[in-house]
């Protein structure tokens, strides 16, 4: 293959959850640039809309469908809806939530766990990072192709003391259901990666990282010295999206400046 074919995702169907903005957004960008038809999902229906009115501006293959994650009935319903029109080839389960602020302020130590937002941040993070690989998987079994994408954090890779106990849980088990899926859906060519992201400068934690003040005392922990935008992603994505990854299955990749490398 030439190099342009290898990242060239004409003709493949891609699904994105939690699309409407921050991350997720900026790996549909990436889809349709290449040349993909891309569904965005989000439980964010304002928000998509002002989003997808901007990207038909200059791209025609590109819906949209409102989705709570969290509520497997509502992915399996959409998943299956998109794979009824063709064929789904990728699907990015990007959708995530904050769990608060780490353990560097009193109200995130291990004290002031809330029960509530444990439970919550599990339901998005986990549960429905697991409700979109199985049903994706149920689709792409048979047809022996496809592609998983999970968003995950460097925060499931070691101790994080930004983010709050549930996120770093989440995370972590997450990066062990994408191995295990990995390996499990390996013999029928579905590929199951994630992305672990650093900092990004998105509304995740309340857009915590948009602000001067925390940027600044988060730049000191990364070895680049600076947040990354959001834009930054779109080459690893489009990298586990495409051909060019062909041979890469069960991987969970850092994107943090080298932060996980301290």
């Amino acid at each position: 293959m030439t190099v342009p074919s290898l990242f060239d995702m004409s003709g493949q169907r891609v699904l994105v959850t939690g699309a409407a903005s921050g991350l997720g957004l900026a790996i549909a960008q990436a889809m349709l640039e290449a040349g993909a038809h891309v569904v965005l999902s989000d439980s964010d229906a304002q928000a998509m809309d002002t989003e997808i009115h901007r990207l038909r501006k200059t791209h025609q293959k590109v819906q949209q469908v409102v989705m709570d994650v969290s509520v497997g009935a509502e992915v399996d319903r959409v998943v299956d809806a998109m794979a009824g029109q063709g064929h789904i080839d990728c699907v990015f389960a990007n959708a995530g939530m904050s769990a608060g602020r780490g353990f560097l302020v009193e109200q995130g130590g291990l004290q002031n766990v809330d029960p509530v937002v444990w439970e919550r941040v599990l339901k998005v993070n986990l549960d429905g990072v697991l409700a979109t690989m199985r049903a994706a998987s149920r689709h792409m079994k048979p047809r022996r192709c496809g592609r998983i994408i999970v968003t995950s954090s460097i925060a499931g890779l070691r101790s994080e003391a930004h983010s709050g106990y549930a996120y770093v849980a989440s995370k972590a088990a997450v990066n062990n259901i994408v191995r295990q899926a990995a390996v499990e859906l390996a013999p029928y060519n579905v590929l199951v990666n994630a992305i672990a992201p650093g900092p990004f400068a998105t509304g995740l934690n309340g857009g915590r990282l948009r602000l001067p003040e925390s940027a600044e005392r988060m730049r000191t922990y990364v070895p680049l010295g600076r947040i990354a935008e959001p834009h930054e992603i779109k080459g690893l994505a489009l990298l586990l999206a495409s051909p060019a990854s062909s041979y890469m299955t069960g991987a969970i990749i850092p994107i943090d400046g080298g932060t996980s490398a301290r």
